[in-house]
């Protein structure tokens, strides 16, 4: 069988698959998200070890599977910033700064001392705690959108918190790296600095001052769906320049490409256009990708516990470090909880930073398998634990209404 022959059945399996354990988890009133993520794990080589058997052995499906899927969770990046409203969001500006700043901290020191407690030198320790501050709000996103609560304030406070820990980490981790000395990726502090600073000042500048009269001229040209495809362009320069040239994550630039085209007047035929294209296609694939790249036999008994500390650590950080930035933001209890509980979420941020220190020697192949363990755990606990945090939310209303209405 070729290899493209290959990719088409190893896709078509995927997304099928995706869809089914989506289905199953609605069916037992969990969120699709968690479905499909379980249905990675299930194919990946824990259990069935999909591509590494017949005609798939070769590695280049999966290959090509990684990085379609590392595309699916910019487009669906992109579709969570159409659903933001950015005078809303900048109202959230102090939530999301504190919560983004102590989401880095928190996980940073705890972390660091969890790794020192299991005998690591000082730098691989610290890189530990590097690893744990990453958070990726993609599935967080999914499931508050599947929730209809994207839009709400902890949604939004959500959403700008994930953009200022990103921006903190990568610079948390560029530090370290120039201090350490390490590898390609230690630039001056300086440069790490402007080069953020002028990727967000000039992508703000062009989608604000040119998407709008942009998608106008294009929508009147005698091309098949040249608006969409201009919208895709974007997307994919935003995210490209956000990594290479501002040395943030990929999806942040898609996300502020989101948010602009939200803006101009075509945001509904966008999002129909965007939003079928996604969902069909590259979200479950980038969903089953995750579990994909667990392999629970890389772990042996003495790493096992090292595994589950490190999962602990990574929730409890989260939830701690960005609910407490929250409370100090004005949020009340409950909205800093649910704040807290959406930054949970690793995601291909954890990993993009793993794979550093993986290069530069600090993390070991084992080591890399427990944080994929992770990070697939963190994935897979953020849609139980969002959907509770909204469920109290429900019952509090339905027990404080029950006394009016008597009344």
């Amino acid at each position: 069988m070729s290899e493209t022959l290959q990719l088409l059945l190893a896709i078509a399996i995927v997304i099928a698959a995706a869809k089914i354990g989506g289905l199953i988890a609605t069916r037992l009133k969990q969120p699709a998200v968690l479905g499909e993520l379980l249905m990675g794990l299930v194919l990946g080589p824990s259990l069935v070890n999909l591509f590494h058997i017949g005609p798939f052995a070769d590695g280049h499906s999966q290959d090509v599977i990684f990085e379609l899927g590392e595309v699916g969770v910019i487009f669906l990046m992109f579709v969570a910033g159409l659903e933001v409203d950015i005078q809303e969001m900048l109202k959230a500006g102090k939530v999301a700064m504190f919560a983004g700043v102590l989401g880095v901290v928190v996980p940073l020191v705890l972390g660091t001392g969890v790794a020192l407690g299991f005998g690591q030198e000082w730098n691989a320790a610290i890189f530990v705690g590097m690893i744990l501050t990453a958070t990726s709000v993609s599935i967080s996103a999914q499931t508050l959108l599947e929730l209809g609560v994207l839009r709400t304030k902890e949604g939004l406070a959500l959403l700008g918190a994930a953009v200022v820990d990103d921006v903190v980490a990568i610079l948390a981790l560029s530090v370290f790296l120039a201090v350490a000395g390490i590898g390609e990726n230690a630039r001056p502090l300086w440069l790490v600095v402007v080069a953020m600073v002028l990727f967000f000042v000039v992508a703000i500048f062009i989608a604000s001052r040119f998407f709008a009269p942009l998608v106008h001229r294009i929508e009147r040209l005698p091309i098949s769906e040249g608006l969409l495809s201009f919208v895709i362009v974007m997307i994919l320069v935003f995210a490209w320049s956000a990594e290479v040239i501002g040395g943030v994550a990929a999806i942040t630039g898609a996300f502020i490409a989101g948010v602009f085209f939200g803006r101009t007047n075509f945001r509904q035929e966008i999002e129909r256009g965007m939003h079928t294209i996604t969902y069909s296609f590259f979200v479950p694939i980038f969903l089953v990708s995750i579990g994909l790249r667990a392999n629970l036999w890389d772990i042996d008994s003495q790493g096992l516990l090292f595994l589950v500390a490190l999962i602990i650590v990574a929730v409890f950080s989260k939830v701690i470090g960005s609910g407490i930035g929250a409370r100090i933001g004005g949020f009340d209890n409950l909205a800093s909880f649910r704040v807290g509980l959406g930054m949970v979420s690793r995601g291909e941020v954890g990993l993009i930073i793993t794979t550093i220190g993986l290069t530069a020697g600090l993390v070991t192949t084992e080591e890399y398998s427990q944080v994929v363990i992770m990070v697939l755990a963190t994935t897979l606990v953020t849609p139980l634990l969002l959907r509770w945090a909204y469920s109290l939310t429900r019952r509090e209303t339905h027990t404080t209404l029950i006394p009016q209405e008597d009344a």
